[in-house]
């Protein structure tokens, strides 16, 4: 009966799905893989020991053997005995290769690992380009030139590297593969590594007159010029995608994108919350008092906005439609005025007197308020 607990081997629960359990496994591989713990002879055991309990735990008939009677069956007792895990050289050969391989061997069904595909077009790099617009800009929309460095296709070899497609030939240290395997036999099995190799550098061809233009990288530094709409209604933060303006692509793969990121310059009026616009308007006492109609600032020129009598400070009047529109649609958001009622701190003879009688003529706001809380006392 084997004495080893699978469970706790892996950190999971009797109860834990097969998801769980691959999942534990992924996590423990990378930990205790030998290829990261060459010093430590600990790990090897660990990883020796992960993947027993995950022969049987991700095997339905193994785990109900295991869960029933304390062990699987007989054939699946230590590493010798064709569970597939043959030591460290287990996952039907012997061959580690990288984690992928490891994880698309053991959880991918049919023992086959998959191999990146070498020599093949790869995709250019995606550039950012931050640039700075105004408020007014982004309310309403403009075009903008942009000037920025990137990677070129070159035009001498067409981005093929050579200058003669006969010049390009199969490397020969690693067959094309652009990976070199090592074997290595110790105490725990054999150990087989694979690595990029050194002469093509994983690209699994070898130019033999590289252009002279690109130095045999199919790719130049180029100053590109380019005009971007910002559509009215971009927000602080937001981005642009544009296609295929970042770098090129390597041997005739796809260029990147450009993302033209947005800042937006404070304004000296206006403040910006999503859709809708926020500022502040001086208004005298009598227009507080008396009420009537002033004129307001917004982005697109002077509007009026009404003020009812007897208005307090700090009052906020919404403007329908006067906000920032989305992006493409026709929805507008509002203009938020918060009135601020100016005390004047001089006052002439006749406001002096005016004011004064004006105090005679009303009734004390003390006054009322002491009314108002009489029954308090």
């Amino acid at each position: 009966m084997s004495k080893k607990d699978y469970y706790e081997s892996l950190g999971i629960s009797k109860d834990a799905s097969k998801e769980e359990i691959k999942k534990a496994y992924k996590k423990l591989a990378k930990k205790y893989h030998p290829d990261l713990n060459k010093g430590d002879p600990k790990s090897a055991d660990k990883f020796k020991e992960i993947n027993e309990a995950a022969s049987v735990l991700t095997d339905d008939k193994k785990r109900a053997n295991y869960d029933r009677f304390g062990t699987a069956d007989e054939q699946f007792q230590g590493f010798g005995g064709g569970s597939g895990f043959d030591g460290f050289g287990g996952f039907g050969g012997g061959d580690f290769g990288g984690f992928e391989d490891i994880f698309e061997s053991f959880f991918g069904g049919g023992g086959r690992r998959s191999r990146k595909k070498r020599g093949g077009p790869i995709p250019g790099d995606d550039l950012r380009f931050s640039m700075t617009i105004t408020l007014n800009d982004a309310y309403e929309g403009i075009e903008k030139e942009i000037r920025y460095n990137r990677l070129g296709t070159c035009t001498t070899c067409k981005g093929k590297g050579a200058e003669n497609p006969d010049d390009i030939e199969t490397c020969e240290m690693c067959g094309g593969a652009g990976q070199v395997t090592q074997a290595q036999r110790t105490p725990f099995g054999v150990f087989q590594t694979t690595k990029t190799c050194p002469t093509c550098r994983g690209e699994g061809r070898t130019i033999k007159n590289p252009c002279k233009t690109c130095q045999g990288d199919g790719r130049v530094d180029e100053k590109k010029t380019l005009k971007v709409d910002i559509p009215a209604g971009i927000d602080e933060g937001q981005s642009l995608r544009i296609n295929n303006e970042g770098d090129a692509g390597i041997k005739g793969g796809s260029y990147g994108d450009l993302y033209v990121q947005i800042s937006i310059k404070t304004h000296k009026i206006f403040e910006r919350h999503g859709r809708d616009l926020y500022m502040e308007m001086p208004i005298s006492i009598t227009q507080a008092a008396i009420g009537g109609t002033i004129e307001v600032p917004t982005m697109k020129g002077k509007s009026t906005l009404k003020i009812p009598s007897g208005t307090q400070s700090d009052t906020v009047f919404r403007m329908k439609d006067k906000g920032f529109p989305t992006i493409g649609g026709s929805a507008r958001g509002s203009q938020m005025v918060k009135v601020i009622v100016e005390i004047p701190t001089t006052l002439n003879k006749k406001q002096k007197e005016l004011l004064e009688e004006f105090e005679k003529a009303s009734e004390s706001p003390q006054k009322k308020f002491f009314d108002k809380i009489k029954n308090m006392f």
